[in-house]
């Protein structure tokens, strides 16, 4: 059972998210949209190493008020990945040009883990292309605090011991710290897939360019104005939540959250996230709707 009571066994076919591909710089990216035609957007930024399916638990609800947009990063989910992008800075503008290239216009993004600190790049950079953004569970401090699994990726001089660790270990390490929802079976061998080979090795050189970007993120937080919604899981191992709580003591627009889950928010503790995403959404409407209408 789910934290949202239900018994319902989720399978592809079913599944709410059905994904497309289409080529974005060069690359084809894998994205998925909601049948509904909402006024306002959700952009969702699929975290790692899972993929757009990780927002299975909470798509129907976000649904409800929102059209939503999926996507799975370059070198993340299934997405083709290129060396240039990946880093949080230059993942921030593929955002950017993702959105345009989908039509989407002024945004609620939303970007756990991997998502958070390219969605603060990205708002950094282009001021006005967010109505408001969620993070967290994202390595955002300096200097750094991380759990060990990540401080391993860190301290190799290279990424050569990663290319060659079975996708299947990385997901099943990842999913096993969920206590209240367990992934359909397809959705677990979706993200095995998107790191088979040597795909989760290449993707670890987005977390590696962290001490020397995350540097640079620091001294833009006080600067960035687009509200930014922070949820954190009180027993993160991978990212401790002094990660959120160093983002709300420097961005000026802030709001922090602290769930009782760990990493996996949106998976573990999916109706308390998908709750605090639509209060934010809600709280920043006017803000998403001026902007659209002068555009």
């Amino acid at each position: 059972m789910n934290e949202t009571g239900s018994d319902e066994i989720e399978t592809r076919e079913t599944a709410p998210i059905q994904p497309n591909f289409t080529e974005i710089d060069g690359l084809k990216i894998r994205y998925a949209r909601s049948e509904n035609n909402a006024p306002e957007t959700l952009l969702l930024i699929s975290p790692w190493p899972e993929s757009i399916y990780a927002f299975l638990p909470i798509w129907r609800r976000l649904a409800e008020n929102y059209a939503l947009v999926a996507i799975d990063l370059p070198g993340f989910g299934r997405s083709e990945g290129h060396a240039d992008v990946l880093a949080p800075e230059a993942m921030g503008e593929f955002v950017i040009k993702t959105m345009n290239a989908l039509g989407v216009v002024h945004p609620h993004a939303v970007g756990p883990d991997i998502g958070t600190a390219t969605l603060l790049f990205a708002a950094s950079n282009h001021p006005d292309a967010f109505a408001s953004i969620t993070v967290g569970s994202g390595a955002a401090s300096h200097p750094l605090e991380i759990g060990s699994t990540l401080k391993d990726i860190l301290a190799s001089p290279t990424i050569e011991p990663f290319l060659q660790i079975p996708s299947s270990a990385i997901v099943d390490g990842v999913l096993s710290t969920l206590t209240n929802y367990k992934a359909p079976d397809f959705v677990r061998d979706d993200y095995i897939e998107s790191y088979a080979g040597d795909r989760f090795g290449k993707s670890t050189a987005f977390v590696r360019a962290y001490p020397q970007e995350l540097v640079t993120l620091g001294e833009r937080l006080p600067k960035i104005e687009t509200p930014v919604q922070i949820i954190g899981g009180l027993h993160d191992p991978f990212v401790p939540i002094s990660n959120a709580e160093y983002l709300a003591a420097r961005l000026p627009n802030a709001k922090l959250d602290i769930i009782d889950s760990g990493h996996l928010v949106w998976e573990d503790a999916a109706e308390t996230y998908a709750s605090i995403i639509i209060e934010w959404a809600r709280t920043n409407r006017r803000a998403s709707r001026s902007t659209q209408s002068s555009s």
